[in-house]
């Protein structure tokens, strides 16, 4: 049975670092911060990236936009209190 988007958006929080593949003009998979949960979308800053990639990563402004089925969170945001 398939996630609801509600469901897909509840795992991700804003402030969870994660691992995203290449996309667009990246070449290779890079380490982002969660800044806003979208329906099926993250957008999040690029925090570390290969170095071939900086201008790329430069031109997009140091943020970019990836699919939640995409990512693995590799450290979860503190919690709330």
């Amino acid at each position: 049975m398939a996630k609801t988007d509600e469901e897909q958006a509840a795992k991700y929080h804003v402030g969870d670092v994660l691992l995203a593949p290449a996309y667009g003009n990246l070449e290779k998979p890079f380490t982002g911060k969660v800044e806003k949960v979208y329906d099926n979308a993250l957008l999040v800053e690029i925090i570390e990236n290969d170095p071939a990639d900086q201008p790329a990563v430069n031109e997009m402004n140091h943020r970019g936009v990836v699919k939640m089925a995409d990512i693995e969170v590799i450290q979860e945001a503190p919690a709330e209190k």
